[in-house]
């Protein structure tokens, strides 16, 4: 694999901050008092990483569909329908109460990072590509999993 971008990485690790947070609120009282007072219950614990999981979910499915642009004939069918799995999986599977989408996104985080390995070894993604995915959904999944603890 090679090294990873660094626009990427850091536009990657930003991305983070809303999973972070939202870990944050559940396992730090002070943290959760403040977010509570000063941005309301939709910026909090499991409310913000159902919201933001599910969007972020969305958004990988653009980015492979972008990947599958790359792809021709019989395997550029099989890519573009395999990228409009996760967008699919959050319309359908989140959604069935907090806990539940909580359960649900992990499973879809599980799911985009087989996606993104299946794209990764066909050369549609770049060659950094698994280098970057791992470390991200391994933090997305341990922060959606905190509110389950």
């Amino acid at each position: 694999m090679k090294q990873v971008p660094l626009s990427a990485l850091v536009l990657g690790l930003a991305g983070l901050i809303p999973f972070l947070w939202g870990a944050g609120t559940v396992l730090a009282p002070g943290l959760y008092d403040f977010a509570l007072a000063n941005l309301g219950p939709r910026f909090m614990g499991i409310y913000v990483l159902n919201f933001y999981g599910t969007i972020i979910l969305a958004f990988m499915s653009g980015v492979l569909w972008g990947f599958a642009t790359k792809a021709e004939g019989a395997r550029a069918g099989i890519a573009f329908t395999l990228s409009v799995i996760p967008a699919l999986w959050a319309f359908f599977m989140v959604g069935g109460g907090p806990e539940g989408s909580i359960i649900a996104l992990i499973a879809g985080y599980a799911g985009l990072l087989l996606l993104d390995a299946f794209f990764w070894k066909i050369n549609l993604a770049p060659k950094w590509w698994m280098g970057l995915r791992i470390p991200l959904t391994a933090v997305v999944v341990l922060c959606l999993a905190v509110p389950l603890l």
